[in-house]
């Protein structure tokens, strides 16, 4: 058996057509705010992505690149300006900050009508809540404000799911990783869409087992190549959300090579996971873009 390979990048091609031809049909375009602090090479490459692929779906972009030696007071009070500034609809601040600063009051201080990361503790909650879902990630014109915004990444993923037939409904779902920019909240989307979820962490025993029953194999918990081939139900949809350099390259979290001979579909590294999290994220920022100035 080989397996599918869930083509990431065309499907982020038509999300961000689909996004262009939106925002094309408005007087008034969305605008993005991206604040990069530092120096952080990678940083620097990824914001510059987000802001070329805002510039080809027509978003506004809005940038703040500060130094490092900015202060968490000053950080803080820059987002607050631009919670208050009717021009920006979405805020991006790009993670990890440099040594010193502490992420959790920065994100704090985002409008949850303006958190197109969908990190705040109120769009979290909502998720978790079951109160937010599937229905509402791709919604590019909602009546009305959105309710709450969906993480890009696990969004990205479901979409992906969605487009290669995997059925959610029933299925055994596992997800190697907890974090709360992927693990928790992928779950909770799986959780709404009646799948049966378990998620893994380094306290896991026998993880390779636990593994073995999963329809849907999620793996995000940054380790090379931790997927192997006997690790994975034949026939089984395996998403690869892992990024890691490595001297042979840029690898996923799962063996791609040996996982493709067992698996029904799979996702590769890079031209996976990675397209849609960009794509999601124009998403997110339409949708912002319907509520009011005025929205807290």
């Amino acid at each position: 058996m080989t397996a599918r390979v869930i083509d990431g990048k065309a499907v982020a091609a038509d999300v961000r057509a689909r996004i262009a031809e939106v925002v094309g049909k408005r007087e008034r375009k969305p605008g993005l705010a991206t604040v990069l602090v530092g120096e952080d090479p990678a940083s620097h490459v990824y914001v510059g992505s987000k802001r070329k692929a805002c510039a080809e779906a027509g978003i506004r972009s809005i940038h703040h690149e500060v130094p490092a030696t900015i202060s968490q007071g000053e950080l803080n009070d820059l987002v607050r300006g631009l919670n208050a500034d009717p021009e920006v609809d979405g805020i991006l601040v790009q993670l990890p900050l440099p040594e010193g600063l502490d992420p959790d009051p920065v994100l704090a201080e985002i409008s949850p009508r303006k958190d197109v990361d969908g990190l705040t503790a109120a769009n979290a909650g909502l998720l978790a809540q079951g109160r937010i879902g599937l229905a509402e990630a791709l919604e590019l014109e909602p009546s009305e404000p959105p309710l709450g915004l969906i993480p890009c990444t696990p969004a990205g993923c479901v979409e992906l799911l969605a487009r290669v037939g995997a059925e959610l409904e029933g299925a055994e779902a596992v997800i190697v990783g907890r974090s709360n920019l992927v693990g928790r909240p992928l779950g909770s989307l799986l959780l709404g869409a009646n799948a049966t979820v378990t998620t893994c962490h380094s306290r896991t025993r026998d993880l390779p087992a636990v593994c073995r029953r999963a329809d849907i194999l999620i793996a995000a918990v940054g380790v090379p190549k931790l997927i192997e081939a006997d690790w994975v139900k034949p026939g089984a949809t395996v998403i690869d959300v892992g990024m890691n350099r490595t001297d042979e390259g840029l690898v996923g979290d799962v063996d791609y090579a040996a996982v493709a001979q067992v698996a029904g579909a799979i996702t590769p590294v890079p031209g996976g996971v990675g397209p849609m999290t960009i794509a999601m994220l124009l998403a997110n920022t339409v949708r912002t873009s319907v509520a009011p100035a005025s929205a807290p």
